[in-house]
């Protein structure tokens, strides 16, 4: 009696197995790449958020207080979100730039 339909079964088996392995490595890498594309395009958001605001503020700024020194826009452009509202929330009460940026 021959082995060879019980050897080509497993062999069908063990091909069948590594198929279902590559299938769970390639969903695997599918993932991972999503999540990835995903908080890309998160970060992507917020820095665009952050750009807006910043302009919103640089105009107020501008029509308020006129033409604004060097030192301030770099500020603008190193300031975090949370700074840049602050900012934002304080420039009704403020008389200066120097008083709003404590400079």
């Amino acid at each position: 009696m021959s082995h060879l339909p019980v050897k080509k079964k497993a062999m069908s088996r063990i091909r069948e197995l590594s198929a279902d392995e590559e299938t769970r490595r390639l969903a695997f890498v599918r993932e991972r790449a999503l999540r990835d594309d995903v908080s890309l395009l998160n970060d992507v958001k917020r820095e665009g958020e952050m750009t807006g605001e910043r302009r919103v503020l640089q105009r107020l700024l501008s029509k308020r207080f006129g033409e604004l020194p060097d030192w301030v826009v770099e500020k603008l452009e190193a300031a975090n979100a949370e700074q840049l509202e602050a900012w934002t929330d304080e420039i009704r009460s403020t008389n200066s730039l120097d008083e709003l940026f404590k400079h």
